[in-house]
């Protein structure tokens, strides 16, 4: 079972869950290429598909939203899987009572649920770090009300993430 997971990363938490996702893929006998989204061109040979993205402010990047648009009809036509990640910290719920994973899913999980029909779609914790943005992010992250709402450190839940991928690879482990 050939597999690509595609994705789009701005500061490498993104793609260390593509890369998790790939391993764990690799482990169970799976067939795995693990690409950034602006680095393919030609997607077709492929058996299924993980896209994932980074959120920021409630959209996937761009090279992904991308992606998907010139890759629609291929990624349509077999076994699909979304993930994104963005929020940080260890909270549960937002201040409104909300889950903080649900609260955080990309407007595009919603589009792309028609277009691709995924077979699941997960929102999974980023990472932040002060000290590798750049540009404008680094100057709006060193306002003091923003660092109170972006705690620094790499949320990431690994064995969540191992067990979604677990879970992919199950699904596409050849019956009998």
């Amino acid at each position: 079972m050939r597999t690509l997971v595609a994705y789009a990363s701005k500061y490498g938490a993104t793609e260390g869950i593509a890369q998790r996702i790939g391993t764990v893929l690799r482990d169970k006998g799976l067939d795995v290429e693990v690409r950034r989204c602006e680095d393919l061109d030609e997607v077709s040979g492929y058996d299924a598909y993980i896209v994932g993205s980074a959120t920021y402010e409630f959209n996937w990047r761009k090279a992904a939203r991308r992606f998907v648009r010139r890759n629609v009809d291929e990624l349509a036509a077999h076994p699909v899987w979304l993930f994104s990640s963005g929020p940080v910290g260890t909270e549960q719920v937002d201040k409104n009572g909300q889950d903080v994973l649900k609260a955080a899913e990309p407007k595009q999980f919603s589009t792309y649920a028609d277009l691709l029909h995924p077979r699941g779609m997960q929102v999974f914790r980023g990472a932040f770090d002060h000290e590798k943005l750049r540009g404008s992010d680094r100057l709006f992250a060193w306002m003091p009300a923003i660092r109170d709402i972006l705690p620094q450190g790499d949320f990431r839940e690994w064995p969540a993430i191992e067990s979604w991928a677990a879970s992919i690879a199950d699904e596409l482990q050849p019956v009998g």
